[in-house]
This record gives structure tokens, sequence and C-alpha cells, in this order.
């Protein structure tokens, strides 16, 4: 009898995403190794994996129907590759135009959205399969036929398996949207700590980076809950994972607030214990979050604990008697304590309702924006807006396809019969921009080499054909395992499932050394590619990308001013700005770090960057406190304060975003009257405008540093270009 806890263990196994993915990759292997071993069929072996693996890695979460359609797009996609291959394999001249042709378009498609790029991705790599085979193929038919016979089984299984369990990808994705949103209170905890030796800078950086990961998982839990909600009705537990979304997107703005500066909190309430305690239920609070994620996994419902409602209340009692001391030292930030106390009260009502989000929602929070392209016309327009050499795509397209054709005149040039591993390489490491290829590069050539070193051995001791056809589907279930956390495991598995593929047809051995050398190869042409083709250097990019994130933080806090005259409303309008600016904010983030990844003489202004990155993200945070604290000003006088003060400051954020863009006539507009202004005002008015008006004056403060790290930005991009 298995014991409740195994029970328990098995059922958390079995939800873990990376498990579902390889259980279903493990079936179709069996599904075409067992009947091949079985008539003795070596030779459709190796097509019929390939097949399998290209169909895998084409695999994106859709409802039924968009699975099945998904399915179709990818076997035409695939027998157009594959045909085309047979087809011209003997004519180069016309190969290398169709393999341009084909690399590019289908590199285009990715502009539709996510789904396509990834069918096209597998259809240039079952292109790639083809031409590995190719020199041995008996007929025009026989290996196109295999490899869309291994992809549509794939497909079918995958089919079968979303009508067993068609809500488990959501749940997935939502529990881990809050399994990284506890990960980010945590971190937001020790922006608590009280040293005086605090370093802001340093936190904020480490919370930027922290919430793109929030933000990446907030944009993957939205896409697959659109996937069930885009058409059709809904039923009970889709509208209840998307009221959690909904939840979650308002816990993110909560942790994402900043009601005052940190190093000042620190040094005024260094002898008191408020901030402990403050950091106490934030840590609290992260591990409800990942217990919400776990229910979530195992579809349980989830019961709020005592501990952390303790601790709220026991800050409350601190509150309490550091009000009661009335020391002048802190009167002036109680108000402040006051409003973050409440921001986390929310946030563990907001907890305890996860089960009822019903309790903590309106009859507004129904909807969520679809960015999606439907119609034929609007996916050509997609693709036609992105020919241009300004697009990150376009030039990503130009660069994959002009290394693949270098990489076929290599293989033709020195007759390599089983060269095609170039291509096959230059197609998993040539990525978008140059961090990507070379992280990827390192992982390639380790990961081949360990495979080659295993594999030998392996070879050795496993001579016989039905061992090896059993170590060629746990290696095939292993690289899928590991595909998307250990790329160098991955390649490693990859590796040594190819080996044993070519082993049915007895060439293992002759595979070995010329997979190593054409691994290097294609190594060595993508870093060329992506060095030398169209580059794509994140400091050319950085300045746009900050016009992008200010003018986002700009009209977020427009959406928000706009409802302290109207009330709270969770408009779709509102939500998309939030969104927006968390966007912008982490995409940001990646870039500067992309950017150190990059060779020496292409960095520029790293300190200057990071700085700016920090301040934006500051402002982020300002504006999420006012949009935590939303509520409708009734006072007209007071209402009219607050708009002269916004105003003022989406001026300055106008100037700003005009000079990021580069407009040499723009000059520095920061309002010096504006500034004494919301510091008279924030000490005059109490209530809710006093927190408004705190919180302008944060935003305001760090407009004059943004202005002048804009104008040094400017200054060394220019000294760049001229050396």
């Amino acid at each position: 009898m298995i014991s409740k806890r195994s029970s328990l263990t098995l059922r958390e196994y079995w939800a873990n995403s990376r498990i579902n993915y390889s259980v279903r990759v493990f079936i179709a292997l069996v599904g075409v190794a067992l009947p091949c071993w079985w008539f003795d069929a070596t030779e459709a072996i190796t097509p019929l994996v390939l097949g399998i693996i290209a169909s895998a890695l084409a695999e994106t979460d859709d409802n039924l129907a968009g699975r099945f359609s998904a399915l179709i797009t990818t076997l035409v996609c695939f027998a157009i590759a594959t045909f085309s291959i047979e087809l011209l394999f003997d004519y180069p001249l016309l190969f290398t135009v169709g393999l341009i042709s084909s690399t590019f378009g289908f590199t285009m498609l990715g502009a539709i959205g996510p789904r396509y790029a990834s069918i096209a991705f597998a259809s240039l790599l079952t292109a790639v399969y083809t031409m590995l085979g190719a020199h041995e193929s008996v007929n025009l038919w026989f290996q196109p036929a295999m490899l869309l016979a291994g992809a549509a089984w794939y497909g079918v299984i995958s089919l079968v398996w979303l009508m067993l369990w068609p809500m488990q990808p959501v749940q997935q994705s939502l529990a881990a949207l809050f399994k990284t949103l506890g990960k980010y209170l945590d971190q937001k905890s020790d922006m608590f700590h009280p040293s005086r030796d605090v370093n802001p800078q340093a936190l904020r950086l480490t919370d930027a980076d922290q919430n793109r990961h929030v933000v990446n998982a907030l944009n993957a839990a939205k896409a697959s809950l659109l996937n069930r909600v885009r058409r059709g009705r809904l039923n009970d537990s889709s509208r209840q994972l998307l009221k959690i979304y909904i939840l979650a997107q308002d816990i993110h703005e909560r942790a994402n607030s900043s009601h005052y500066r940190y190093q000042d909190l620190a040094t005024v309430f260094f002898h008191s214990d408020i901030l402990f305690r403050l950091q106490r239920l934030l840590r609290l609070q992260a591990k409800a979050c990942l217990e919400v994620s776990h229910c979530l996994t195992l579809s349980r419902p989830y019961r709020h604990g005592e501990e952390s409602i303790k601790a709220l209340d026991e800050l409350n009692e601190s509150l309490i008697y550091v009000k009661e001391q009335n020391n002048p030292e802190w009167n002036a930030l109680l108000s402040q304590l006051d409003y973050l106390f409440r921001n986390l009260a929310t946030v563990e009502r907001q907890l305890a309702n996860i089960s009822n989000p019903d309790a903590t929602q309106t009859d507004e929070d129904k909807e969520i924006a679809d960015p999606d392209a439907h119609s034929l016309r609007d996916k050509l327009s997609r693709i036609w807006a992105q020919m241009t050499p300004k697009s990150l795509l376009f030039r990503h397209a130009v660069r994959l396809s002009l290394s693949l054709a270098v990489g076929y005149g290599i293989i033709q040039a020195l007759d390599l019969t089983r060269g095609y591993w170039i291509l096959l390489t230059i197609l998993f490491v040539c990525q978008a921009n140059y961090s990507a290829t070379r992280s990827k590069l390192t992982e390639r050539v380790s990961g081949t080499l360990i495979g080659l070193l295993i594999g030998l051995p392996l070879l050795t001791l496993f001579p016989d054909p039905t061992g090896q056809l059993v170590l060629m589907v746990l290696f095939g279930v292993l690289f899928f395992a590991f595909r998307t956390t250990h790329y160098a495991a991955a390649t490693t598995f990859i590796t040594l499932l190819v080996l044993m593929c070519f082993n049915q047809l007895g060439e293992g051995y002759a595979v070995m050394l010329p997979r190593l050398g054409d691994t290097l190869i294609g190594c060595l042409l993508s870093v060329i590619a992506v060095r030398f083709v169209l580059p794509d250097w994140q400091a050319h990019r950085l300045r746009g990308i900050m016009q992008d994130a200010v003018a986002a933080n700009r009209d977020y806090l427009a959406q928000i001013i706009g409802q302290y005259r109207i009330g709270k409303r969770d408009t779709m309008a509102y939500r998309v700005a939030r969104r927006e600016a968390h966007n912008n904010d982490a995409q940001l983030t990646t870039a500067i770090s992309n950017m150190l990844a990059e060779p020496g003489r292409y960095q520029t202004a790293t300190d200057e960057s990071f700085r700016f990155l920090c301040l934006n993200h500051a402002m982020l945070s300002y504006i999420s406190a006012l949009g935590a604290h939303r509520m409708q000003m009734d006072d007209d006088s007071i209402h009219e304060l607050v708009s002269k003060a916004h105003r003022g400051i989406h001026k300055e954020l106008d100037c700003l975003v005009a000079k990021l863009s580069k407009e040499s006539d723009v000059q520095s507009c920061y309002d010096d009257e504006l500034a004494k202004h919301l510091g008279k005002w924030r000490e005059e008015e109490s209530s809710s405008a006093g927190m408004v008006l705190q919180q302008l004056h944060l935003i305001h403060r760090i407009l004059p540093e943004m202005h002048m790290l804009t104008d040094k930005l400017a200054e060394k991009a220019l000294q760049h270009s001229k050396s």
C-alpha cells in the first residue's frame, strides 16, 4: 500500500510541467521504437525520432481547437521544408537560393507571435534533419514521410494529453507566477533591514532584476489564459483561474510599491523594531505565495495560515506604539508607515482570499488584453512592419540565412558528407543577440564534447541494437527534461541520442569526430554572424529602450491620477498601462544585462546605464504605490492641487522622452518652482492628498538626475561613435 506521503510526492511529480513534457516525449519515442524493433525497421528509426523531436519543439500551449490548428500548420510547414530539401538536394545553386529564402521567410514568421516562431524554428530544424539523411535517401518520399509521421504521432499524443488535462498548463503557469512572486517578496524584505549603511542602488538593481522575472511569469500566465478565454464561454475553472491571475497582478503592484526612500526609513527608525516587523511580515507573505504555488500545482484549495495574520497584528501594535511616543524625528514618516501598513494588510487579505477571489474583485475584472494577431491581414501586417533593418527580427533573419548559406558553402567546398551538423549547430547557436549566442556557444561545445566522451564507452558497452534503442529513448526524454533549464546537459543528451540513432545504421563511431568538428565550425560561423552581420549591440539601443520605459511610466502615472477623480477602476486601459510600464522596465534590465556580456569595446556608459535603470525602477515603484492606494478625491480644490502637480511632472517626463529620442533642440525643462511647491504641499495636506503629493514629490526629485544621465549618455555615445 502506498503511503499518503508517497502518493502526494507522486502527485507533485506528475504536476511538474517538465515531467509532463518528458512523459509525452517518452510515450512518443517508445511508440516508434517498439514497432521498429519488432519489425526490424532500423532505417526508419532515425527519421521517426527526429520528427518527434521537431514536433515537440514546435509545441506551444493552446486550447484544443488552437492546438489542432497549430498541428496542421506545423505539418504543412514541415512538409514544405522536408520535400524542398529532397527536391533541391542535388542542385547546389538552387539549394542555396532555397536555403536562404526559406530561412529568411520562416524566421520572419516569428513576427506574428511566439507560436509561429516555434513552428518556424522547428520547420528549419526539420529541413536540416532531412539534409542529415538525404545522401542515403532511397527515394523522394521515404524520409519526408517518416519525419512527418513522427511529427504527427507526437502531435496526436499532445492533443490527447490536452483533452485529458485541459487546464493543467494554466495551473502550472499560475503556480510558476506565485513562486516567482514569493521570491520577489522575499527579496523585497531585504530593503527593510534597518542598517545605516544600506546601499539603495544595489537593492534597487536587485529589485529590478527580480521584478523582470515576475513580469515574464505574468506574461506567460496571461498567454496561457488567453488561449482558453479568447473564444467561447468561460467555464467555472477558467473563470476562477483568470480571477486568480488578476489578483496576482494586484499583489505584484503592491509588492513593487515604494512609499518612501528606504535609506531614510532605516536611518529614522534605526532604534525601533518596526522595520524588523515589516521585514518579517513580507517574508511570511513570500512563504504564503510559495504555498499558493504548491496548491495550484496540485489543484488543492489554499488555506491561509495564521502566522502572517499574527505578524500583521503585531506590526499594527508596533505602529500604534511608535505613534504614541510622539518622537519629532518620527512624525514626518508616520503617515508613510501607515500607507505601507495598509498596503501589506491588503496583500494579506488578497492572499487569504486566493480560493475566493470574488471577495476582493469588482465586476470590471472580467477581461485581459489580447495582443495576438488573428486575421490574415493582421498577420501579414505584422510581418511587413518588421521588414526593415531597424527590426531585430529582420537582422536575425538575415544573419541566420547568410550563416547557413556560408555553412552550406563550406560543406560543398570541402565535400563533407556529414557536414550538415554545421547547419544544425548554427540553427541552435545563432541567436538574436550576442549575449544569448555566446551563452549557447559555450554550452553547445561543452555539451557536445561531454556527449562524445560518454558516447564512446557506451557504444562499446552496449553493442546490441536493442540496448542502444533503450538508451536512445532515455536520452531523448532527458534532452527535453533539461532543454529549458540546463542547455549544456540537454546538448549532451541529444548528442548521445544522435550517436545511438546513427549507430542503428552502423555509423555510430563514424559520426563522432565529424560531429565535434562540425560543432566547432558552426559555433565559429554563428559568432562571426552576430558580430559582423548587422550587429545588434545593446549600447546602440539603450536610449530607445530608456525612452520607452520613461514613456510607459508617464502613461501609467496618467492612468492612476485620472482615477483619483473618478475612483478606483481596474479597467482594461489601466491594466494595459500598468503591464506596459513593467514590461519596458524589464526590457531595460535585460538590455543592460546583455550589454555586459558583449565585448568591452561595444560597451558604453555602463555606470550611467545602471544608475538610470535604478532611477527608472524607483520611479515605477513610487507610481505603483499611487496605484495601490487609488481612491476618489471628493474635494475639488485638493484634486486641482494634485492635477496641477501631475501636469508639471507629465510635462517634464515628456521633455525627458524627447531628449532620449535624440532630439537635439530639446533643453532640460526641470521646474524648480514645482519642486518647492511639492515640498510645501505634501507637508500642508493630510489624508490621501498628502500621500499622493508625497509620491509625486518622490518622483519629481529623481528627474534632475535622470536629465543629467541622459545628457551624459548622449555625450558618451558621441565619443564612442568617433573612436
